[in-house]
């Protein structure tokens, strides 16, 4: 499905630009543009000069929640956001009152208005993350030409995957940095916990499974196209899941700190600064699990954030642009898989070439 060994992993909030998509690209690997957080209008702009290369790209959607919170659920929001008063207070932030609800396509992170961009202008390849789109709509993006994507983390999710239609899995390890595309719980799995494992000295054991491990077991139980995704950081990791039976790895972090990269310098610096030795999954910043570095944020809210997302990616939205524009880390979602001490500066360009010339 994909002719080169190297995917550029999309990451949404300004980070995947367009022109660190079409650097990606022109280097050889295949990039994806982000969509999430972006309206119809803004997917539409972004893709605008991938359409114009004539070569294949991906764009990847997040699969909104369907069920409102219960009640237990609304409860705990609200907790958390009285919680935040304190921090937010210190950066002159204010959290919000009312949140996006019901019919606001924000809440929805304007998902039909995408979907029907789409299905009315396709492209090559859309993937999708945070649950599995309807059968229905594979079945109709299919028909438009376009290839789709589903991102999975475990075998019953890749099980689940094949029965809507899909073509191809993104397998994706918890040491990927940034969301979880988690959406069937693990017994067991850790996945409602505030902070999960952290990466560093001593943390190999907190890991259950390696990615190259996860891809086999996925490899064992379905036969679709496979990516492999997660705490890739160098030539011998994609080699690694190559061998283990995926068709092609995706980066993420290792590109974050690139010169076309669009997340914010307190985020690139702080991938390169010895003051921070760990990762950790948490829900502090979004509630939903995610991989950041752990700061002040994360070991102040990390446990008492609740699973309730978009919710808290609201509520925590005016606090972080405000730690942002005082170009302080210190309550940042400093997103990051566990090979980010190997992410490097200067052009995306350099950064494929040596993940690809090492094959």
């Amino acid at each position: 499905m994909f002719v080169t060994p190297l995917i550029a992993a999309p990451m949404a909030g300004g980070t995947t630009t367009a022109e660190l998509a079409l650097a990606t690209q022109g280097a050889g690997a295949f990039a994806f543009a982000a969509g999430g957080y972006k309206s119809a209008e803004q997917l539409a702009a972004h893709i605008a000069p991938l359409r114009a290369t004539g070569v294949d790209f991906g764009v990847n959607l997040f699969v909104p929640r369907t069920a409102p919170l219960d009640a237990g659920h609304v409860a705990a929001v609200e907790r958390y956001r009285r919680e935040l008063r304190a921090t937010a207070a210190r950066y002159g932030a204010e959290i919000p009152d009312e949140l996006p609800g019901g019919d606001d396509p924000r809440a929805k992170d304007f998902w039909a208005e995408k979907v029907a961009l789409l299905l009315a202008d396709p492209i090559p390849v859309v993937s999708f993350t945070f649950g599995l789109a309807p059968a229905a709509l594979v079945d109709r993006l299919h028909r438009v030409g376009t290839r789709v994507v589903a991102s999975v983390t475990s075998v019953p999710e890749a099980l689940a995957a094949v029965e809507s239609g899909v073509d191809a899995l993104v397998v994706q390890h918890a040491n990927a940095g940034g969301h979880s595309a988690a959406f069937l719980k693990a017994p067991g799995s850790g996945a409602g916990s505030g902070v999960g494992s952290a990466t560093g000295p001593g943390a190999a054991a907190a890991i259950q499974r390696t990615l190259p491990g996860l891809v086999a077991d996925v490899r064992a139980a379905v036969t679709l196209p496979l990516i492999g995704a997660g705490g890739i950081a160098g030539p011998e990791d994609v080699k690694a899941v190559l061998a283990a039976g995926a068709q092609a790895a995706a980066i993420g972090t290792a590109l974050i700190r690139t010169d076309e990269s669009g997340a914010r310098a307190v985020h690139k610096d702080a991938l390169a600064d010895p003051v921070y030795k760990h990762t950790a999954m948490t829900r502090a910043f979004t509630g939903k699990p995610a991989r950041a570095l752990v700061n002040d944020f994360v070991r102040d809210h990390g446990a008492t954030a609740p699973e309730a997302y978009p919710e808290v990616h609201f509520l925590t939205a005016p606090l972080r642009a405000a730690a942002a524009a005082a170009n302080d880390p210190r309550a940042l979602n400093l997103w990051a898989g566990s090979g980010w001490k190997a992410a490097m500066d200067g052009p995306a360009a350099a950064v494929i070439d040596g993940f690809l010339g090492g094959l």
